[in-house]
């Protein structure tokens, strides 16, 4: 089992996307524990994937999700935006503070089908709503994908409106694209404006910048860093993108509220 090598301090927490190309790296090698210690090494709390294979005959049979969630000593919630028969394909979240699934469905597709999946984390003692999704390939179905995440059944529902957020994944999207120029509206991306160094894809000779982290105004981000380590170059087709945020005091939130009252 691997433990995240620098965990967060209960007033921080560190959240990864992570596009794992159903475990298999660029030197076309099929390794389930590599992902896993790419991860480790970015001590990240919450972990946000993409592209996992559960019960398919191309990658073993495993399910990559709770293998990867097993080997760092977290849970998991996994949704197949693809199902067929015994065979899924999809995205999850990982984490080991508590976690609750709220909503995981699919998003509006014309290829291969897409979906989000939202989880409420319990950040040591500060709640966070936090969506994890992966977008299409054409530049229309994106815009109708991020309309969608835009409604009320994701990011506009009261209970995710009103919190902590958190948007997270791999969008396909360069920051001057349509999509991402509608979300970053919406919500903050944690990062600068882009910089070639910054690129998550692809992993090897990184160029386009199309994994991001977006967050609400009540979230500070201490820190935002796409993983260029030799690890992470080889174990999958994009660069890992973390985040570090210093969480808002729940006791003073808390201890506010009752003077108001």
């Amino acid at each position: 089992m691997m433990k995240a090598e620098r965990p967060s301090s209960p007033k921080t927490v560190r959240i990864l996307t992570y596009n794992v190309h159903s475990c298999i790296g660029t030197d076309r090698r099929l390794d389930i524990d590599r992902i896993a210690a790419a991860i480790a090494e970015t001590g990240a709390d919450i972990i946000g994937m993409q592209e996992l294979d559960v019960g398919r005959a191309r990658t073993g049979g495993v399910d990559q999700a709770h293998a990867i969630a097993s080997k760092l000593r977290m849970d998991a919630h996994f949704h197949p935006a693809l199902h067929v028969r015994e065979e899924r394909y999809g995205d999850a979240v990982l984490t080991a503070l508590p976690m609750k699934l709220i909503r995981a469905a699919g998003l509006p597709s014309i290829g291969e089908p897409r979906g989000a999946l939202w989880v409420e984390i319990d950040a040591h003692g500060t709640p966070l709503q936090l969506i994890n999704t992966h977008l299409g390939l054409r530049r229309g179905e994106r815009l109708a994908q991020v309309e969608a995440l835009l409604g009320p059944d994701w990011l506009s529902h009261p209970d995710y409106s009103s919190a902590h957020r958190l948007l997270i994944g791999d969008f396909n999207s360069i920051p001057s694209s349509p999509a991402y120029r509608r979300l970053a509206a919406e919500i903050a991306d944690v990062q600068p404006p882009v910089l070639r160094h910054r690129a998550t894809f692809p992993s090897r000779f990184p160029v386009f910048r199309l994994d991001h982290i977006f967050a609400s105004r009540g979230l500070a981000c201490t820190q935002a860093q796409v993983i260029e380590t030799s690890l992470a170059r080889r174990a999958s087709d994009h660069l890992p993108l973390v985040a570090s945020f210093a969480l808002p005091d729940a006791r003073a939130a808390e201890q506010k509220e009752e003077t108001r009252g």
